[in-house]
C-alpha cells in the first residue's frame, strides 16, 4: 500500500511536468494525486503498525494461555472500513475526472 501510494503521488507529478514541457504554460492542478499518495502512505503505515500491535497482543496471549480461537479483531474491522472508503473514493475521482 505505501508502494502504490507512492506510486500515485510521484505519477502526479510526472503529469505535471509532460503537460508543463509540451505545452510551456503553466499548469493548473488540483494536487489530488499527491494527497491521494500520502493517504495511501498513511494508512499503509497504520496497517504496519496495528499488524505489530496484533502481533505482539497474539504472542502475549499464546504465553498466557488466554489465546481464544474465533475472536474478531474490531481494529482489524475498522482500519478495512477505511481502506474501503479510500478506495471508492479514489475510485468515484477517477470515474469524475476522466
Amino acid at each position: 500500500m505505501i508502494g502504490i501510494g507512492f506510486a500515485v503521488s510521484r505519477f502526479g507529478l510526472f503529469l505535471r511536468q509532460l503537460s508543463a514541457s509540451e505545452s510551456h504554460l503553466p499548469t493548473h492542478t488540483t494536487g489530488m494525486s499527491v494527497w491521494s499518495g500520502v493517504t495511501l502512505v498513511g494508512l499503509g503505515v497504520l496497517v504496519m503498525l496495528s499488524s505489530v500491535l496484533r502481533h505482539l497482543q497474539l504472542i502475549q496471549e499464546l504465553k498466557s494461555g488466554t489465546w481464544a480461537a474465533g475472536r474478531v479483531s474490531r481494529d482489524g474491522i475498522v482500519l478495512g472500513l477505511v481502506l474501503a472508503a479510500a478506495g471508492i473514493g479514489m475510485c468515484a475521482y477517477l470515474v469524475l475526472m476522466r
